[in-house]
């Protein structure tokens, strides 16, 4: 029996030298992420190699979306016209704040072919309860199709509401499909939406389990929310649909999000994004191109944006690198809400050069963790700043889970990446960014407003932590590259 046990403490060990070199030569990982893997193998040597299993394989990236239809709309035509146009300084801008913002306009044409769109009109919801009855509302007036996407989709007293509405709708003639994530979803299967198939709906879920409830891509999720109504109407932002997010849940209260309401030009690659995302979880329903998912929107407004996404099957951190572009251009103040605050060294230090340098920045996080260890990072981090000037606000109301920038009243963003590893590196995201000076005060406005249900995180009262709540934000530290 002791000699069973010491060979399978050696072939535990053995296996993890293994992983450890894959990790180290073959994975090609960044250094602090293959430190944070190498500490998991070795300190917890058996569980450890199931951990990896689970959230520590990369990606094959190869052909994961295709869509020949990009060609048939234009698209690649109107980025190789704009980048030639900014090159030339023969792009023609509406508004002059946007030209201000050119540069960053073309680090997302070059870095994520995210075309710039300046006819939208843009409708901000921070309430759960009113974004849901203008969705709603959107839904019940479709007449050609409805694209509906989401990370989390409960069929609770909310999501039948909703689901009836698209059961209504597919019984009228309108082509309804319904995209979810399997992990974010968890416990939704595709024959709880059996009744809509019935009507002629179409649904699929997102890298989904093997075996009944066994899934090995922990990460990689698709965490965007996306839906396109008509190729008329958009919704993105960070709402998933549940009872929580209509503030119905006991633990977490009132739920204080951001989402948008788009008409304009912008649906186009709105739509594009989930056609990419529905034909990759596709079986054999893929979408071809066909005209009417992209009609000729008249002008609606003046709002101009880019909708970009990132994913692991990208080269670049593309929304990062926006939120990190809005950094180094802010001369008075950044203003940022976010869930989970566990940023990399790059992003930590542009945030405490902008507060040496004299700009006004302030971080607001909830007051309660939906992740233990995230919380605890994410408390660690903002003390960090704490020391270089930036001001931290507690949200009190409720809980926080607004993914959202706003910067010198003249670029922001919305969308569903939160400033963490996860969503730069792990998940597939997608954020607006807006360049629009009344939108963006609109969304500093309301950063304000919470500040009024917020308490503020001083430097003293930091630094006065208990002991016990070190130790937490030390661990959480260690293993915040992976979280």
């Amino acid at each position: 029996m002791t000699q069973l046990i010491g060979i399978s403490v050696t072939a535990v060990l053995i296996l993890n030298i293994f992983l450890a070199i894959a990790l180290i030569f073959l994975e090609r990982r960044d250094p602090t992420s293959t430190w944070a893997w190498l500490l998991v193998l070795f300190f917890i040597p058996f569980f450890g190699f199931f951990i990896y299993l689970l959230l520590g394989r990369q990606l094959r990236k190869k052909h994961l979306f295709r869509w020949e239809g990009r060609n048939k709309i234009g698209i690649e035509q109107l980025i190789d016209y704009q980048i030639e146009a900014i090159e030339d300084d023969t792009l023609e801008f509406r508004h002059d704040d946007t030209a201000e913002y050119k540069d960053m306009i073309y680090l997302h044409l070059r870095n994520n072919h995210a075309v710039l769109t300046q006819d939208n009109d843009v409708q901000v919801f921070n309430d759960g309860k009113a974004k849901f009855d203008s969705l709603i509302h959107d839904l019940e007036s479709a007449k050609d199709h409805i694209h509906f996407q989401y990370y989390i989709l409960r069929l609770d007293n909310l999501g039948t509401r909703i689901l009836e509405v698209l059961i209504r709708k597919a019984k009228q003639g309108v082509k309804v499909r319904v995209l979810f994530d399997d992990i974010g979803s968890r416990g939704l299967y595709k024959r709880h939406l059996q009744a809509l198939v019935d009507e002629g709906g179409e649904v699929e879920a997102f890298f989904p389990a093997i075996l009944p409830l066994i899934n090995p891509r922990l990460n990689y999720r698709n965490h965007r929310k996306i839906v396109v109504i008509d190729g008329r109407i958009g919704y993105v932002g960070g709402f998933n649909v549940g009872d929580e997010y209509l503030g119905l849940n006991r633990k977490f209260g009132y739920w204080r999000d951001t989402h948008l309401r788009i008409e304009g030009s912008a649906i186009h690659p709105l739509q594009t994004r989930f056609i990419l995302d529905w034909n990759q979880a596709s079986g054999n329903q893929d979408i071809e191109y066909a005209e009417h998912f992209f009609p000729a929107i008249p002008r609606k407004g003046s709002v101009a944006m880019q909708i970009v996404s990132s994913g692991p099957d990208s080269e670049w951190e593309q929304i990062k690198d926006g939120y990190l572009k809005m950094i180094f251009r802010a001369k008075e103040y950044i203003y940022i809400q976010t869930p989970y605050f566990i940023p990399d060294i790059s992003f930590l230090d542009a945030l405490r050069i902008a507060c040496l340098s004299g700009v006004d920045v302030r971080i607001m996080i909830p007051n309660k963790p939906d992740h233990m260890f995230v919380y605890w990072a994410t408390y660690s981090n903002v003390g960090k700043l704490l020391k270089a000037g930036a001001r931290v606000y507690i949200y009190e109301n409720g809980f926080l889970h607004t993914k959202q920038i706003v910067v010198d009243d003249e670029v922001s963003t919305v969308g569903t990446a939160n400033i963490d590893v996860r969503s730069f590196k792990l998940n597939f995201e997608i954020n607006a960014f807006i360049y629009d000076r009344e939108k963006c005060h609109e969304l500093k406005e309301l950063f304000e407003q919470d500040m009024q249900l917020s308490t503020e995180l001083t430097l003293v009262a930091y630094e006065d932590r208990k002991r016990f709540i070190k130790m937490k934000e030390s661990v959480s530290r260690l293993l915040s590259p992976i979280l």
